[in-house]
């Protein structure tokens, strides 16, 4: 059978080395409520290992997108499963469940075992980072559906919340404080414009310097993960600090912000009021963008926005810096007064 198959495409050895290779990996992610081992027909864990009296599992999948396409043309396949467990990951996070495990699906052309290996390196540490547990995934090679250098990455991740600390709209006051942390770059939204800005409407390759990106070649940049904000999260969850949570991803502000709100409020959010990242400004300047525009479509620097009361803004900035976490007063929640749910005001001065 092995002969019959390896002549319609499909290496079942290589299939076999793979799963070898990545075993060390899967090993770090980990945690309680983990048993058994990898490799069988479904992944296993203990709910009753965890003290939680009235449980809710929250879950949460998501892909890398078209920033695939600039990881497979730099040959860099070592970080973009973090990318993928964080879609997934701080998705969760945003409705204040606590990671527990995550589980991948990588498809491809051809099944080369050290590229794979190098693959699930980089999703077992984004699972270290946002402390779950790699219990299973799946390597399907198809030789007919992607060129032998293609390979598509998605991921699923299950966490945990007691069910009257959800977050939810309900939660949000008028008069919260919202404050911003810093996103490490684009993350893994947009990137079908971005291509389209640097190598389609102009000829850029991944090792040009740009001007106004310092002295970092342009793949680097673009290929910088997504931040996993489970440090930054989880401590004030416990403590029952948040109002709200909304993951800045696909929709920039103006998509992300108001899945938060409640009916009858919007966020008005202070422009300026946090660093901004160049790869923003360079981006505008290059696609004569509009900049209202760019926060349709990017995190432009913020990638997680939360709610929280006035009162209590001093000690959650407080506990951020405690944990090594920036975080930025940008905006506050207040009574809505028209048809937008986001309102960006420009500095005034």
């Amino acid at each position: 059978m092995g002969n019959a198959y390896a002549k319609a495409g499909v290496d079942v050895t290589a299939g076999y080395e793979t799963v070898s290779l990545i075993k060390k990996h899967i090993k770090r992610t980990k945690r309680p409520g983990v048993f058994g081992e990898v490799g069988g027909f479904g992944g296993n864990f203990d709910l009753s290992e965890l003290n939680y009296k009235h449980p809710v599992l929250v879950s949460g999948t998501d892909g890398v997108g078209t920033k695939l396409l600039l990881a497979i043309e730099a040959k860099k396949y070592d970080t973009i499963g973090i990318d993928c467990v964080a879609m997934c990951v701080n998705d969760i996070l945003a409705q204040g469940a606590e990671p527990l495990y995550f589980l991948d699906y990588v498809a491809i052309g051809k099944n080369e075992p050290e590229k794979i290996a190098q693959i699930v390196a980089g999703v077992a540490e984004g699972c270290v980072r946002a402390g779950a547990a790699l219990i299973g995934g799946e390597t399907a090679e198809m030789p007919d559906m992607y060129n032998p250098e293609d390979f598509d990455l998605a991921g699923f991740t299950v966490g945990i919340v007691e069910k009257e600390r959800l977050l939810s709209s309900a939660l949000m006051k008028e008069g919260d404080s919202l404050i911003g942390l810093p996103s490490t770059g684009i993350h893994s939204n947009g990137y079908s414009l971005v291509r389209k800005l640097f190598f389609k409407d102009n000829d850029y390759k991944l090792t040009d310097k740009v001007v106004g990106l310092a002295d970092q070649e342009l793949g680097e940049v673009l290929l910088t993960p997504t931040k996993i904000y489970a440090n930054a999260l989880l401590p004030l969850i416990k403590k029952h600090l948040l109002h709200g949570v909304a993951h800045i991803t696909g929709g920039g502000f103006v998509e992300n912000i108001p899945r938060m709100l409640p009916e009858k409020m919007q966020a008005e959010i202070q422009l300026g009021s946090w660093p901004s990242l160049p790869i923003f400004q360079v981006m505008e300047n290059l696609g004569k963008i509009p900049p209202v525009e760019m926060y349709e479509i990017f995190n432009m620097g913020i990638g997680m926005v939360l709610s929280v009361a006035p009162e209590k803004e001093a000690e959650v900035l407080a506990i951020l810096a405690e944990n090594n976490e920036k975080g930025y007063v940008i905006g506050r929640v207040v009574k809505k007064d028209s048809e937008k749910e986001v309102i960006l005001k420009e500095v005034q001065g």
